[in-house]
């Protein structure tokens, strides 16, 4: 039976619910936007045989708490991994997520064995036209509308279509999505941002780095999974193909397998290095 424990772990003004499973060279799961730990489930199953899997809620998201002060989640990923005894770690990121683990990856270079980005996103590269006006669209619903109709709208929204067509990624966004606090839609995040820009400085990521994209998504993460494989050294990129913007949960197979092929071939790597 795979060991497996959860809790909270406290910081300044905050507390993160997580849960690790398994054991072996850490990786760390860090969720997209709206979402929650819970959008890793299959991947905890497929890698914490091999692994130690820790997974989390962002502060504001799932069950850790509100925002209520200035922050910066790549700080608290710090924290948490920290308290958890673990010095170094593959971080993996989906979306929002993929953009922590890029500021985690410049923050705190010495605590990153390897990347992998899924999706993400990339702090200074400034949004299309077309995605700015969902987001707006979504906010403004919330706010105006209620809660309900704003998280029914960005599920409607291009980003999820290809998930949404699939009955069992459709039903984990559903719940996901239903249940999160809606805290961002209503309220300015105090999010404390990377000066300069994390798109500025990819060069100073040298990280083993995959960046993985579903062939199927909105044309601002085919943009930045380019300005990744450009900017950092030696990074891999992989188009998955029928898939949009949440492979883990689109074709959980293939990215279970594209991912541990990946840490197989770095461990090699550094073995003979």
């Amino acid at each position: 039976m795979v060991a497996s424990r959860s809790g909270h772990v406290s910081l300044p003004n905050a507390s993160l619910y997580y849960d690790t499973t398994g054991v072996g060279e850490p990786i760390v799961l860090v969720h997209g936007f709206s979402f929650d730990s819970r959008m890793w489930d299959g991947q905890v199953a497929a890698w914490s045989q091999h692994h130690q899997v820790i997974r989390y809620d962002m502060r504001g998201f799932g069950r850790s708490s509100a925002v209520d002060t200035p922050y910066a989640h790549a700080e608290d990923l710090m924290r948490l991994i920290h308290s958890l005894g673990v010095p170094r770690a593959t971080v993996v990121g989906l979306s929002l997520g993929g953009g922590v683990a890029i500021n985690f990856a410049l923050a705190y270079p010495q605590a990153v064995r390897a990347l992998v980005l899924a999706d993400p996103t990339l702090g200074g590269v400034v949004r299309s036209p077309d995605s700015i006006a969902v987001a707006t669209a979504v906010q403004d619903t919330a706010r105006n509308v209620g809660l309900d109709a704003g998280r029914a709208l960005w599920l409607l929204s291009p980003l999820f279509a290809p998930a949404m067509a699939r009955p069992d990624a459709a039903a984990t966004l559903r719940m996901m999505v239903n249940a999160y606090s809606g805290w961002h839609w209503l309220n300015d995040d105090p999010d404390v941002a990377l000066n300069p820009p994390p798109c500025t400085r990819l060069g100073e990521i040298h990280a083993p780095t995959l960046v993985i994209v579903g062939e199927q998504d909105v044309p601002d993460f085919h943009d930045i999974r380019r300005a990744l494989e450009h900017g950092i050294q030696g990074a891999t990129s992989l188009v998955m193909a029928g898939s949009g913007h949440v492979p883990n949960l689109e074709v959980p197979d293939r990215f279970n397998a594209a991912v541990l092929d990946f840490l197989r071939e770095i461990s090699v790597g550094q073995c003979s290095s």
